[in-house]
């Protein structure tokens, strides 16, 4: 079993900057693509950014630009840098990891809350 958590979530005003983390139970060379999701108030949860265990990177059209994933594997642990925030990127940010075995997104953390304001 994977566990994960988020941590670095808060308030910003638009156009601020803010870094998620999120630290898994096992060392990250044992997981394949982790990512961040998010789900803002009434919508529906949506992918934000993935990086694989050799560090390729991709971003959802929203993120591009203005988002950041990066990952250590040495500590279990993947950053989300946003910078640009906007008031529609209010939302509960979640780290996710995919399953080895059916390459399907698996493990979910408790997720962190992010509030831009204008």
């Amino acid at each position: 079993q994977v566990h994960l958590v988020e941590s670095g979530g808060g308030l910003v005003q638009a156009g601020g900057s803010l870094s998620l983390s999120c630290v898994a139970s096992v060392s990250g060379s044992r997981l394949r693509t982790m990512g961040w999701h998010r789900q803002g108030p009434g919508l529906l949860r949506e992918w934000v950014a993935g990086i694989t265990k050799g560090g390729v990177t991709n971003y959802a059209d929203f993120a591009k630009g203005r988002f950041t994933i990066s990952r250590d594997n040495a500590k279990g642990t993947i950053y989300l840098q946003l910078n640009g925030l906007k008031v529609e990127d209010t939302a509960v940010y979640y780290c996710a990891a995919v399953s080895n075995e059916t390459g399907l997104w698996h493990y979910w953390g408790q997720g962190t809350q992010v509030t831009v304001s204008s």
